[in-house]
């Protein structure tokens, strides 16, 4: 199949990215993840393009996360990950405050519902593993009000970040776990920024851990409807707690 003309004038890069979005539908459609590709020669004969283009187009695909490359090697098929969509939520996170809120609304339709599912479907599995994670929180905190150095933050702040990646698993819904498997880094790094919002608001991380076990009980009751609320409540409070930080830092950026 041709999938470009024959006018010289044509780019390498024009005609790789149409080769790319042609051999991915293929990819997606008829190999498993382990399996490789054709050889280029092969490739190339297929869509009539020169060796060149298809290298270009199977290093597009990669770049997308689709193959795996490894030299002298034919490209294989990746299991599908969430990197690309992690590095993108880090970026906006980092660089761009309305990033900050735009990650809140998503997640607020996500956790609602994965808490809704979570408390219609969950296993005693899933509950142990919601219970482990809040307990993880527990024991990063101690006895204290506050964190007793940077590494019992981080250790909260992965458990939280367990916390609800366990709810989201508990739902049943694959694509559900899978992007919070993606989400990991910047919600992360999110967590870290709206706890000093919290601070600031006068809150402790107790509180933090309280409204988790709100969602808990509500899960373990079997109660969606209330499991759905515990669990916006939870987001609206993290998103007050954002927007303590970002203004902070606009009046400190302000009086410079």
């Amino acid at each position: 199949m041709s999938l470009v003309n024959g006018d010289a004038r044509a780019d390498y890069a024009s005609a790789a990215s149409a080769v790319a979005d042609h051999l991915a539908g293929e990819i997606l459609d008829e190999l498993a993840p382990g399996q490789s590709l054709p050889s280029e020669a092969e490739l190339a004969e297929r869509y009539s393009v020169s060796r060149l283009t298809i290298r270009e187009a199977v290093k597009l695909l990669a770049g997308r996360g689709l193959l795996e490359l490894s030299r002298g090697r034919k490209a294989v098929v990746r299991e599908p990950d969430g990197s690309a969509f992690s590095d993108f939520l880090t970026s906006i996170v980092r660089t761009d405050p309305k990033g900050l809120f735009d990650l809140v609304e998503v997640r607020l339709s996500l956790e609602v519902q994965s808490a809704t599912l979570a408390a219609k479907r969950a296993n005693r599995a899933g509950i142990v593993a919601i219970e482990s994670a809040l307990e993880g929180m527990r024991d990063a905190l101690g006895d204290s009000h506050d964190f007793a150095d940077e590494a019992a933050e981080t250790r909260f702040h992965t458990s939280d970040f367990g916390f609800h990646e366990a709810v989201a698993l508990a739902s049943g819904n694959r694509v559900l776990g899978y992007l919070f498997e993606a989400m990991a880094v910047p919600l992360r790094e999110v967590f870290f920024i709206s706890q000093r919002g919290h601070v600031d608001r006068g809150h402790t991380p107790h509180d933090t851990i309280a409204a988790h076990q709100r969602i808990l009980d509500c899960i373990r009751d079997g109660n969606g409807r209330a499991a759905a609320e515990a669990m916006r409540v939870h987001l609206r409070d993290t998103e007050r707690d954002i927007r303590k930080v970002v203004a902070k830092i606009s009046q400190t950026s302000a009086r410079r």
